[in-house]
């Protein structure tokens, strides 16, 4: 049930954004717009009430509640960011709105940006683990928690893999190419 709860989540997830965005822009209603996109944190809700629930009715912590708490921690550090990201380009396509800005490609602003990134997918994990720890909490001594507590190592490590790539971009930061005389009349 939770494996299945989470594939509707993510699927209504892109359901609300696609009917929030045609009302924004091929309706001309940008508040119904805006209020559909505003319905997709109810998804989350869902799922999280119903993993609770199905450990209350005695399931054993599986790997099914662990994705349920990474998918959660995900959508909460990359949800916004992601509808922004895709309202932009929207916006831009269908509405004559100005191109959407790009991440930096070089130097300390591309060090930057990623720091900024690895910072999402560090509240994406803290919010996973501590799903994972209330849950962990919740079973009590009397449940298997390996699992849950796996899953919490498994947020910890993602969140660390990006973190060292985040910090290649400030130790070896991609260099600008050089612009010559040839090259600026060839543009």
């Amino acid at each position: 049930m939770i494996v299945t709860l989470i594939i509707v989540c993510e699927v209504g997830f892109w359901v609300l954004l696609a009917a929030g965005l045609a009302l924004r822009y091929a309706a001309g209603k940008r508040r119904l717009g805006a209020a559909v996109l505003l319905l997709e944190p109810l998804l989350e809700l869902v799922l999280l009430v119903a993993t609770a629930v199905d450990l209350r009715n005695g399931a054993a912590p599986d790997w099914k509640h662990g994705l349920a708490a990474l998918y959660l921690g995900y959508t909460v550090a990359y949800g916004h960011y992601t509808i922004r990201w895709i309202d932009g380009h929207v916006a831009h396509r269908f509405a004559g709105g100005p191109p959407p800005r790009r991440p930096p490609r070089y130097g300390t602003a591309r060090a930057a940006h990623e720091a900024k990134m690895w910072l999402r997918t560090l509240l994406g994990a803290a919010v996973a683990v501590a799903l994972l720890q209330l849950a962990v909490l919740y079973v009590g001594d009397g449940g298997d928690t390996g699992s849950l507590r796996q899953w919490q190592f498994t947020a910890l490590r993602a969140a660390g893999i990006h973190g060292v790539i985040a910090l290649t971009y400030t130790l070896w930061p991609k260099k600008e190419p050089a612009v010559t005389a040839g090259s600026r009349e060839e543009r």
